[in-house]
């Protein structure tokens, strides 16, 4: 099994929403806890309106090269998953520790609870 830790990006059986399908997706490791692993969604489709609760990772940044994705995509930190370390399929590369930080601030803006 790969070791994996935060600001690792993976390849993995991502869950829909309603959990009865999955697809093959990139996905951020934002924290590994034991066996299971916490995920967040990476999407490369990206619209013109872009939700406060994504974090783009364009193309032309000078760190794109190392995170292994094909094209500028969007992690979507509504989109959280914990999933078991064995659905990692590979891992395709990272992002810098700066925009590891930036994605953190972003999630906890997300998930605050009125």
């Amino acid at each position: 099994m790969m070791k994996l830790e935060p600001g690792n990006i993976v390849l993995v059986s991502f869950p829909f929403s309603d959990l009865q399908s999955s697809k093959v997706r990139p996905a951020l490791v934002l924290a590994v806890k034991g066996a299971d692993v916490i995920i967040l969604g990476i999407f490369s489709k990206v619209p013109e309106y872009i939700r406060n609760s994504w974090i783009i990772i364009d193309e032309l940044h000078p760190a794109f090269k190392q995170s292994g994705l094909k094209k500028t995509s969007a992690i979507k930190t509504e989109k959280i998953a914990v999933i078991h370390q064995s659905l990692t399929r590979k891992k395709l590369g990272d992002i810098p520790p700066e925009l590891l930080h930036q994605v953190k601030q972003t999630l906890r803006r997300t998930l605050e609870i009125e």
